[in-house]
This record gives structure tokens, sequence and C-alpha cells, in this order.
């Protein structure tokens, strides 16, 4: 009987742990359901979302320990041993797994860059394809996708080209024997043809045999970066060799025989300008899951847009019902049209 006394009595002292155990699953599996449900209307909110989620789960872990069948002596060291873990834990958070979770909330807290931006961090450069909790994956322009932890964004100079354009530059040798004012013409007009606007040059080098000049524009359409750059070097070769400036400095040397004044120009090429045009840009290729990021990040800018001009209608009472209607019907389409990007863009991911 004694046996079957204690036995009785063990099990009722796991009644209430068993109970917090289902009440904290309960908890974070209706959690889960809601913010998933929420984030189906609401998808700008993922982030909070992942927060909600991982302050729940330790919540709900600190009920479990609270509901042991243990001494209070003991409760009160586990707890104890928690908090010295977690005080620990973010002291040493420059080098750890918290350390990626801070930084990656100050990444998201100062905005100073999004999915689809082109960015340089240290050597690597590429566009931005997502932005997590722990991580930022970039991709570069050889289409490769780099995961770069958030303590390294944080910890290095981050450099963000700006949506509304971007100055562009090349540059190139030439002897003293050619007028500046000639050159500075020239390039100008070489930059105009690349598609920039406001262009300029500047002397950058007066070396031993040769003056380095730079000519930069601004660039408005950043999604064509890598293509334009180059589209520059190549407006600056025509520029020159159309106007029999030779693009090497005096230092240049080479052994073959030549006949007095000839020039170090190519001859005439017969795949004409136009040809060489219709091949594909490079972002095409390269920036293909970092335009669907963007994309993505379009779609919630404008629908967390929506909301807010829907809030504050709803606040003030200055909209009539067809405009509210208007609005309403602009948010679904909207919504429907992230979610057939979001799709896209995981099966993407999947192959």
């Amino acid at each position: 009987m004694d046996l079957i006394e204690r036995g009785l009595a063990a099990a009722g002292s796991l009644v209430p742990l068993l109970l917090v155990i289902g009440f904290t699953v309960l908890v974070v599996s209706g959690t889960k359901w809601l913010l998933g449900r929420r984030e189906a209307n609401k998808p700008h909110s993922r982030f909070q979302h992942q927060l909600i989620m991982l302050c729940t789960i330790f919540v709900a872990g600190l009920a479990i320990i609270v509901a042991l069948p243990i001494s209070d002596t003991l409760r009160g060291q586990l707890l104890s041993l928690i908090g010295i873990l977690l005080s620990a834990a973010i002291a040493l958070s420059s080098t750890t797994f918290i350390g990626n979770i801070m930084a990656g909330i100050m990444l998201r807290s100062i905005r100073s860059s999004r999915p689809g931006d082109f960015i340089t961090v240290g050597d690597l450069t590429g566009r931005i394809t997502e932005m997590g909790l722990l991580h930022t994956e970039i991709q570069t322009e050889f289409r490769d996708l780099v995961t770069v932890p958030n303590l390294h964004m944080v910890t290095n100079p981050v450099k963000v080209v700006r949506r509304s354009g971007t100055i562009i530059t090349s540059e190139v040798s030439l002897g003293y024997d050619v007028p500046h004012s000639q050159v500075a013409e020239l390039l100008c007009d070489a930059a105009e043809q690349a598609g920039l606007t406001d262009a300029f040059v500047q002397v950058r080098e007066l070396g031993d045999f040769s003056v380095t000049y730079r000519v930069a524009g601004l660039l408005e359409d950043v999604q064509s970066l890598i293509s334009s750059r180059s589209a520059l070097r190549i407006a600056t070769l025509d520029a020159l060799h159309h106007n029999g400036i030779e693009v090497v400095s005096p230092s240049f040397v080479n052994q073959r025989r030549q006949s007095d004044g000839q020039l170090m120009i190519p001859a005439p090429s017969r795949i004409s300008t136009a040809t060489v045009s219709t091949q594909p840009q490079a972002e095409e290729i390269a920036f293909d899951k970092a335009e669907a990021a963007a994309s993505v990040e379009e779609l919630r800018a404008s629908i967390e847009k929506l909301d807010e001009e829907l809030d504050a209608a709803g606040k003030n009472e200055i909209i009539s019902e067809a405009d509210r209607q208007r609005l309403e019907s602009r948010r679904e389409w909207l919504l429907d049209r992230l979610q057939a990007a979001e799709e896209k863009q995981a099966t993407e991911d999947d192959i």
C-alpha cells in the first residue's frame, strides 16, 4: 500500500508539469498560427514575427522550469543558472550566435539597405537577395550566392548604391602630347554616349610619362550598373580612337617593326556597334534572384503604404466609401501579386 501511495503521490506531482507543458505547447502553436495568418495579410512583418516566436519559446521554457516537481532551492538555482548563461551570452555576443541576432536587429532598425540594393562589404560586391535574423544573402555579378553573417555586416564598412542614382567612372592614361582640353571634351561626349548625365573629367595623376584622366557621370538607372560601366569604357575607347588619339603612354614599348607615323589604333571592325548592343545585359543574367527579391520588397512597401493610408483614413474619416473600396481593391491586387512573386521565388530557390 505504501508503494501504491508513493506512486500516486509522484503521479500527482507530475500533473501540474503536464498541464503547463500542454498549455505552453498550445500557446506556442497558437502564436505560430496567428502570426502565420497575420503574415498572409501583412507580409512585411515577417521579421517581427520571428522575434515574437523567439520570445514566446523562451518564456515557455521558463514556465516549464518553474512547474518542475523539484525543491524551491533547486528551482532557484536553475533560474539563476539560466540568468548567468543569458548574461554571459550577451557579454560574448560579438562573437556568438546572439551577436548575429543583435546585428540583424540593428540592420533592420537603421534600414540602410534592403533586398535588391547594390552593396559592397569589404571585397564582396553584389545585390542583396535576403536579409534574415542571422545572415544577409548577397548575389554577386557571377550569379553566385554568398551568405554573410550579420555581425560581419555591422563590423565592416558597407557601401550601398543609392536607388536615386550613382556616379560611375573610368580612367585612361594618355601622353603629354595630347591637349587636356581636347581630352576633356571627348571624354564628356563619351559619357553622354554611355547614357550618363552631368559628366565631368578630372586629371588624377601627372606621371613621369603620362597623364591619368578620370571621366565620371551620374547613372540614374542603377539596375544597369555593371553594363553601364562597360559601356562607359567602350565609349571612351571609341571617342579617342575615332579622333586619332592612341590610348597608350609614351613608355609603351613594342618590338615589331612599324612604319613612321603608324598609330596604335585597331582597324575598323566588321561587327557594328548595333550588333554588340544586342547582347544581353550582365544584370539580366547575374542578378535574377536579387531582382526577384527587389520586386517582392517593393510590393511589401506598397502594401505597407496602403495600410498606413487606410488606417489614417479610418481615424480621420476623410475618405469616401468609393475611395476606400478602391484602396482595398488595390491592396488585394498587390497581395495576390506578392503571393505569386513569393511562390515563384521559392520555386526558383528549390531548383
